[in-house]
Parts: C-alpha cells; sequence; structure tokens
C-alpha cells in the first residue's frame, strides 16, 4: 500500500482540462460556480445529489483538473501584485520571519470599498454588498475547520480557540453565521444560500473558493493559516467602517449587531492567527512559512479583486443612471 500511495502516476495524477479556454479563472463566473459546487459537497451539499457524490472518482478528478488551474492563476496574480522574496529577513527564525511578514503585509492594507460603504453607499449598494458576501457568510469559518486534524501543538489549540468564538463561544445564537443570517432577514433578504449563487459574480466566488482550495488540500494547509491571519487582520477596521455605514443608512440593529461583534472579535483574532497559530506552525515544520505568506498574499490579492469588481459595478450602474436621466 505505502508503495501505491508514493505513486506520482497513473489515477493519481492530476488531469489537464481539455478544450477549457477561460480569460481569466478568477472572474469566469461558470468556472468559479462549477468549482463551488464540487466544493459544497464537502459541506452541506445539495437536496437533489446523492451523498455519495462527495467522492465519487470521476467528479474528484474534474475537482483536482479545476483546482490547477485556479491555483496557478492564483500564483500569477500574487506573484504580480507582491514581492515575497523581499518578505525575508537574515538573523531570524523561519517563525519570526513568517509573523514580520504577516504584520507588514496587513498593517498598511486599506479597503476603498469599506470607505465606499461607510461614506457614499446607499442602501441598494450595501444590500448588493451583503447579498456578495452572503456566499461565505453564511458558511463563515467552516473552511478553515478542515485544517484542524491537519495541524498540531500550539497551533491546533489556537485555531480551534479561534474557531470556537467564530461558532458562537457555546451559544448558537451568537454563531456568526447565524448572526448574518439575521442581518439579512432583517432587511427582508433571504437566509438561504441558494438565491445569492445566482447572483454572485465570479470575482466573489473565486474569494470564497479560495478558502476551500487551501484548506481541503492538506498540502495547502500553510496557505490555508496565512490566508486566515491576513483575512482577519484587516477585517476589524473595514468592519467598523461598515457598521457606521449601516448606522449612516439606518439600518437595522441585527446588521450593526453582526459588524460590531466582528470590530471587537477580528482584532483578537488577528493576533491569535498570526502569532498563536501561524508563529507555532512554522516553528514546528520551517518548510511552511512560504506558503503561509502564500496564503496571506493571495487573500489580500482575490478578496481586493472581488472588492474592485463590486466598485466598478456599482460605478457603472450609477453612470447609467445619470446617462438615462
Amino acid at each position: 500500500m505505502r508503495a501505491l500511495l508514493r505513486r506520482t502516476d497513473g489515477p493519481r495524477a492530476v488531469p489537464e482540462l481539455e478544450g477549457l479556454t477561460l480569460a481569466d479563472p478568477l472572474t469566469d463566473r461558470d468556472f468559479q460556480l462549477a468549482l463551488w459546487m464540487l466544493y459544497e459537497l464537502h459541506y452541506r451539499g445539495f437536496d437533489d445529489v446523492d451523498p455519495a457524490a462527495e467522492w465519487d472518482p470521476l467528479l474528484l478528478l474534474c475537482r483536482a483538473g479545476m483546482e490547477r488551474v485556479f491555483e496557478e492563476a492564483v500564483r500569477a496574480l500574487v506573484a504580480e501584485e507582491h514581492d515575497l522574496e523581499a518578505d525575508q529577513e537574515r538573523g531570524e527564525s523561519a517563525a519570526e520571519r513568517v509573523v514580520n511578514a504577516l504584520v507588514r503585509m496587513t498593517a498598511s492594507e486599506e479597503s476603498s470599498l469599506a470607505e465606499h460603504l461607510e461614506l457614499r453607499a446607499d442602501r441598494d449598494e450595501f444590500c448588493h454588498y451583503l447579498a456578495q458576501r452572503a456566499v461565505y457568510h453564511l458558511r463563515e469559518s467552516d473552511p478553515q475547520s478542515f485544517v484542524l486534524p491537519r495541524i498540531g501543538g500550539a497551533a491546533k489549540v489556537a485555531l480551534a480557540e479561534l474557531q470556537y468564538d467564530e461558532y458562537g463561544s457555546g451559544r448558537a445564537d451568537r454563531l456568526h453565521q447565524a448572526l448574518y443570517a439575521d442581518a439579512l432577514e432583517s432587511l427582508g433578504m433571504p437566509t438561504d444560500l441558494e438565491p445569492y449563487l445566482a447572483r454572485a459574480t465570479g470575482a466573489t466566488l473565486a474569494s470564497v473558493n479560495l478558502m476551500s482550495l487551501f484548506a481541503l488540500n492538506r498540502r495547502l494547509r500553510g496557505a490555508a493559516m496565512g490566508h486566515l491571519a491576513a483575512f482577519e487582520a484587516t477585517s476589524s477596521l473595514p468592519c467598523g467602517q461598515i457598521l457606521r455605514g449601516a448606522q449612516r443608512l439606518g439600518l437595522p440593529e441585527a446588521v450593526a449587531d453582526y459588524y460590531d461583534e466582528h470590530v471587537e472579535a477580528d482584532a483578537v483574532h488577528e493576533q491569535l492567527a498570526i502569532r498563536g497559530i501561524c508563529g507555532p506552525m512554522v516553528a514546528e515544520d520551517p518548510s511552511l512559512a512560504a506558503d503561509v505568506v502564500l496564503g496571506a498574499a493571495a487573500c489580500l490579492s482575490v478578496d481586493g479583486l472581488a472588492g474592485r469588481a463590486m466598485l466598478e459595478d456599482w460605478a457603472a450602474q450609477r453612470h447609467e443612471t445619470r446617462a438615462a436621466g
């Protein structure tokens, strides 16, 4: 059996997707939606799909081929936007280098999207934002839970602590997924996922699929935790901005409650993810250092792509409205 597992040819080889032509896998909606559906088999599945499809060999081969295309596109985007080699410093351990790199990468990160929601967005734009983000937030933190059995020691303990908080700290009514559903319901919006898939852009789906790509592939567990660190480190301040935008628009208290919860929680999670998870994980296995930094850079790049797509869409709609008037 061990000899069979060591093979890299035959049925374990990742297939090439012949005949697939994409201008950009990171924004192609059909590609990202198909990949999301394959990932969903590992989460809640579909009512009209046999649960055994989760481990269907042909679907797994299809997913592997799509993941290859997706991962190559992510790595190319990261290489274009981030100089990862610049995050190497002499005289530091691998863990220290990673912690310092994550702090530098996220310290100056600003969100034009959050600023727009705070100061300028109208109610329709704000609700559109909530609808786009629902694809993730109605499954909030679920991808990262797949990483728990794949790491050990202090990093495992810290991740379990972070996830316990995300899952309501023992209170079902404070489950962050439930808080987001409450926010949607308070606005008269659906609380199930399916309606939002029909409206999600390719870039939005890519930002969600990125978490599953990293979390569902054990070889990318370092990238999964780097992504988590960057996600948490760039969440607290934008959540405060979005909270103020919700208050400016007079949106229901449930909307403010969700973002208010994250202003404080994510400030704590930032330190927990960077210093409690990523640092100890790399100290235990220095070979994961490059992947941790890659995951953080991928989070910033792909989420930035999704945010810019929303801003551009709103700008185009405003232009059309003025032209029609």
